[in-house]
């Protein structure tokens, strides 16, 4: 299975850059896309994130300085990505990836204005949690963090 539907585009290269903290990827159809960490984070395709129903999705934030941590493939179909605030449960297939660069400026834009509508900003720490510094926040699986 090359994405999860027949025929998807799958990347050629998926290049991490720490320093900007956007994630590149190559498609086989040419496309390539520049996701920042941050957006992959609050996009993740996680149950701890987009909830299990419509309706139940859980704001992030606090997420601007997240890292990517660790990329570990997942058969030939996606990845699952580390962050450095310990979530480690969202499974990117390609398709995902795929229209998340596609929709890279409405994502980014819908998720400003969920932020705004909420109060907080995107440096704001998720509630009942204590700011993450970066690697070793003791937010790991199964620990309730989103």
């Amino acid at each position: 299975m090359a994405g999860l539907t027949s025929g998807s585009p799958t990347p050629q290269s998926i290049t991490v850059h720490g320093q900007s903290r956007q994630l590149e990827l190559v498609f086989s159809d040419g496309a390539a896309f520049r996701l920042p960490f941050e957006l992959l984070r609050v996009y993740s395709p996680s149950a701890e994130v987009m909830g299990h129903a419509p309706g139940q999705e859980v704001l992030q934030t606090g997420k601007r300085n997240v890292e990517i941590a660790d990329i570990e493939p997942v058969g030939n179909y996606a990845v699952k990505l580390q962050f450095s605030d310990g979530h480690d449960s969202g499974i990117y297939s390609w398709d995902y990836l795929y229209a998340l660069g596609q929709h890279q400026a409405a994502r980014w834009e819908d998720y400003l204005r969920r932020l705004e509508a909420a109060g907080v900003d995107r440096d704001t720490p998720m509630p009942g949690r204590k700011p993450s510094h970066g690697h070793g926040s003791g937010c790991g699986s199964g620990s309730g963090c989103g």
